[in-house]
């Protein structure tokens, strides 16, 4: 066994679980804070029957509730349980405001030259430019989306790219942790017959967000990635983001997907094209290099 530390090298004096159960732990906690409020958010009809949001209401609930419930249990068992200081699991470095609102925008930044390209090589047709500028109440929304996927993705970031990686790492070294980590996030954003193109797209997104988080010796700038990339994916172009559409027009220009879905992702949105794939390895590589030149 390998006992490693990533963030912060302060020990843990509580229980850390074992390097190949704490992605179990890991399903179980995300599966209990999803399933644990859906009868409610159905009963108030802000999801459908398959947990689906319904309406911009729907996806305030959506983002917020289930994901606030897991960044608790997780900040709690991590206080509690492991008995670890926050710094440990990346809630660590000078400027964490700043750093997470820079984030968002390099997030809105990378997912705008993601659909260019795919525009580019012909997978769009261009309609409306800027629809929702014309609506006071779409604005609005798009701007409470903005702090809702805030929510959201910091919850995804301190839960795979904060505790699970730190964990793992503790126990069974960095490489096998970012391994683990990708393969158990790819495992919980899986549908049924969902293409291959898009479970590589999400190992690679959770591999690069890895990267970025060890690279930067925190969470704070990719957490603002993260919640800048859905959020103007959800709004921006009238686009499936993971394959569920928001009822808004668009904040930049409305995009209508033609040729095949290898290159637009199809219904799954721009994630599933070969271009987001691209865009990942990509990233991934120039990361490392960076970390292995700092390191040398």
């Amino acid at each position: 066994m390998t006992t490693k530390t990533i963030f912060s090298p302060q020990p843990h004096k509580g229980w850390l679980p074992w390097g190949l159960l704490a992605p179990f732990l890991c399903i179980f906690f995300v599966a209990l804070c999803a399933l644990g409020p859906e009868p409610l958010l159905e009963r108030q009809g802000w999801v459908d029957a398959r947990g689906e949001p319904l309406g911009l209401n729907g996806w305030y609930a959506f983002l917020v509730i289930p994901f606030a419930l897991n960044g608790l249990l997780i900040l709690a068992w991590t206080l509690w349980v492991e008995r670890r200081p926050q710094a440990t699991i990346g809630l660590t470095g000078p400027a964490p405001v700043k750093t997470l609102l820079g984030g968002v925008l390099v997030g809105a930044a990378t997912i705008l030259a993601v659909v260019v390209a795919i525009g580019l090589a012909g997978g769009y047709s261009l309609g409306a430019v800027a629809p929702a500028l014309a609506s006071p109440a779409a604005l609005t929304g798009i701007g409470l989306l903005l702090l809702s996927f805030v929510v959201q993705a910091g919850v995804e970031e301190i839960i795979f790219r904060g505790w699970l990686l730190s964990a793992i790492t503790r126990k069974l070294g960095l490489p096998v942790a970012v391994v683990l980590v990708s393969l158990t996030f790819t495992f919980l954003h899986y549908s049924p017959h969902q293409h291959w193109l898009l479970m590589l797209s999400s190992f690679l997104f959770s591999a690069f967000a890895c990267a970025w988080a060890i690279r930067a010796g925190s969470i704070w700038g990719v957490m603002g990635w993260h919640a800048g990339w859905n959020w103007l994916l959800a709004t921006g172009f009238e686009l499936p983001v993971t394959g569920l559409m928001v009822d808004l027009p668009a904040l930049l220009v409305k995009l209508t997907p033609q040729g095949t879905d290898a290159l637009t992702g199809g219904a799954q949105g721009p994630e599933g094209s070969w271009l987001c794939s691209a865009f990942f390895a990509v990233g991934i590589l120039v990361l490392w290099l960076r970390r292995r030149k700092a390191a040398a």
